[in-house]
């Protein structure tokens, strides 16, 4: 319901039509019986002073051609009753009231006898009590940093250290969960406490707060501790990466093949392959790494770094690794490579120097005359079991057991038996007899990676799996 009002012609003063448009309308939508007239240049607005003799004014603040003092000057010299509002949208709505009226001697009298000046809020004054505040809040935020702190250490966030590198990782992500724990802690003590400690009282709820405009200091002080939080953790980060990629002259270099969906191992000092990452505790080891299809990145959990293999002779990429605790760990795949990516993974065994050397004797001297250990020992290097299973489970290939002499349905409609040509053909060719049901995502380059005798021989295993 609209209310009456004291002022029934008014006048607003500014040059752009949404400011007067906009108080019009909010205007009518409160008061009735109201006539409004707009103005937008000065020499207009003075004219309809005199000229319409609104009750109220409405002055545009922020508009630059009203000239206030002009206009004010012109206000403070006229005779007649009448309001004058300058309104600032910039400064959020802030209005500035000028009543201009005529009083006899005794009303000037009374208006001085009842005049108060506007009696102290209820509500503390901003600053008042501050220290104590500060205090009790930084209390609260150090008690919540230290329970927020240790509980993410305590909840075993990270694997187990099992290298050197893992324990200067392990320092910068623990300064990163203090860090966690203090912005945890401030945000929500200080949001915390401001919603109990200055909630309204109460018999103040209708009184207005204190008009805070802002605190230069305070800004400067929450942009320099931020810049130098940054450029701290920055000189770690570089500080930490050097001293994970230190060099020792004496590592031993294993070169590692990255294949879909397969990691194999060489040693080139002891003229070794394996499909198992197998190092000596205590020593440090340059990995060459390199990949024979699409981007795969080694990673072992508890060793922490981490590397990518790239495709390409040119691109082979080194990473140092000093294990520091015995154990079986796993390699595993950490760039998305395909439809098996999840499967590829390796065991990574650090024992002491004295199983490591019993270790590389075993392998240097298992040499067998029989083709079937022979294609065994072919098919896991070359990566063959990671997509064929030998026990009848359907992986991403199909299955190597009781497939010699099988019919096989090939994905164009027609059969051919499984005999020594066609699996011969399906190594060294394998997009040219696709069966049915499988994708075409075995490497076309096992031609150039294993010789003839080898594919033979991986040919009498696949024979020998009834």
């Amino acid at each position: 319901m609209r209310q009456p009002t004291p002022f029934r012609k008014v006048l607003i003063a500014s040059a752009n039509p949404l400011f007067g448009k906009g108080l019009q309308q909010i205007y009518h939508q409160r008061f009735e019986a109201v006539e409004f007239l707009l103005t937008s240049t000065m020499e207009e607005t003075l004219a309809q002073l005199d000229r319409w003799q609104p009750d109220l004014v409405i002055v545009d603040y922020d508009d630059k051609t009203i000239h206030r003092e002009e206009f004010l000057s012109h206000f403070i010299t006229g005779q007649r009753p009448m309001q004058v509002m300058l309104v600032s949208l910039r400064e959020s709505g802030a209005v500035v009231v000028y009543d201009r009226k005529t009083l006899t001697p005794a009303q000037a009298d009374a208006w001085l006898s009842d005049f108060q000046p506007n009696p102290p809020s209820k509500r503390s004054h901003p600053m008042k009590g501050n220290t104590r505040h500060l205090l009790i809040a930084g209390g609260l935020v150090i008690v919540a940093t230290a329970l927020v702190y240790f509980a993410l250490l305590g909840i075993n966030l990270l694997p187990d250290q099992a290298s050197t590198q893992a324990q200067a990782i392990d320092r910068l992500f623990n300064a990163h969960f203090f860090m966690i724990a203090l912005l945890f802690s401030l945000i929500t003590v200080f949001i915390g406490y401001s919603l109990f400690a200055f909630r309204s009282k109460p018999g103040t709820e209708d009184q207005p707060g204190a008009n805070m405009k802002g605190n230069n200091a305070l800004e400067i002080i929450w942009t320099l501790i931020p810049l130098a939080t940054v450029l701290i953790f920055a000189f770690f980060g570089a500080r930490n990466l050097a001293e994970t990629r230190a060099a020792d002259p004496q590592a031993m270099e294993v070169k590692v093949i990255a294949r879909q969906w397969d990691w194999v191992f060489e040693y080139p000092a002891y003229g070794i392959k394996s499909n198992e990452l197998y190092l000596p505790v205590n020593r440090q080891v340059l990995l060459k790494l390199t990949s024979l299809d699409v981007i795969h990145s080694f990673w072992v959990p508890e060793f922490r770094v981490k590397q990518d293999a790239l495709p390409g002779e040119n691109l082979v990429k080194e990473l140092r690794i000093t294990p520091i605790k015995e154990g079986k760990y796993t390699v595993m795949c950490a760039e998305l490579c395909g439809g098996a990516h999840a499967n590829m993974n390796r065991p990574v065994v650090v024992v002491s120097k004295q199983e490591f050397d019993a270790w590389v004797s075993s392998k240097v001297n298992a040499v067998t005359a029989d083709p079937v250990e022979r294609g065994k020992r072919w098919a896991e290097l070359s990566g063959c079991l990671s997509c064929h299973s030998v026990d009848g489970t359907k992986l991403v290939g199909p299955t190597w057991k009781g497939a010699f002499g099988h019919t096989v349905e090939l994905a164009d409609g027609t059969t051919v038996t499984a005999d020594d040509a066609y699996l011969y053909t399906s190594i060294v060719n394998p997009a040219s007899q696709l069966v049915k049901g499988y994708p075409n995502s075995m490497p076309a380059n096992y031609a150039d990676q294993l010789s003839d005798e080898q594919i033979r021989d991986i040919i009498e295993y696949i024979k020998s799996l009834k």
